[in-house]
């Protein structure tokens, strides 16, 4: 592993759980998720999120969002996060770690002339008792930074 990413060392494997989601154009859901973060050696993460719509008794119903990239340590504790959506939209993300804590605003956004409006995000994740935590506000569609999703996940071995 290479030094630079010893700050974020702590999200490298996959991740496997369950969260809750929302916004005032759309109605409450529950959702899975799996995501994994790996290396090769060079000075970034990649990245890979997947979710699915869950019922109520936890199957899963359908796939939501998914999202890739890499997460870029820099100097004085500092990170980078770029991502991609299938859906037309791009994020890089600038934040600070401190500890096992991450919080990430956006930088910059840019969509596709058939993208949903998407203006901002804000992240925050983080280790607690071994699991990982994460919490997301996206401002979109009118809307300014408002609570959307978050999750718990373990770390599958």
């Amino acid at each position: 592993m290479h030094p630079d990413l010893e700050p974020i060392a702590f999200l490298l494997g996959r991740w496997e759980g369950a969260g809750v989601g929302g916004y005032p154009t759309i109605e409450s859901f529950n959702f899975g998720q799996e995501i994994e973060f790996g290396h090769n050696g060079k000075p970034f993460l990649s990245y890979v999120s997947r979710t699915w719509l869950l019922d109520q008794d936890g199957t899963r119903v359908r796939p939501l969002a998914t999202e890739s990239g890499y997460w870029r340590p820099q100097p004085d504790r500092q990170v980078e996060v770029v991502l991609a959506h299938p859906t037309g939209i791009v994020e890089i993300y600038i934040g600070e770690v401190v500890f096992h804590k991450i919080e990430l605003r956006t930088d910059v956004v840019a969509r596709t002339s058939t993208a949903k409006e998407y203006t901002a995000g804000h992240r925050l994740y983080g280790l607690v008792k071994g699991n990982l935590m994460w919490a997301y506000e996206m401002a979109a569609v009118g809307h300014p930074l408002t609570d959307h999703m978050s999750a718990e996940l373990k770390k599958v071995t």
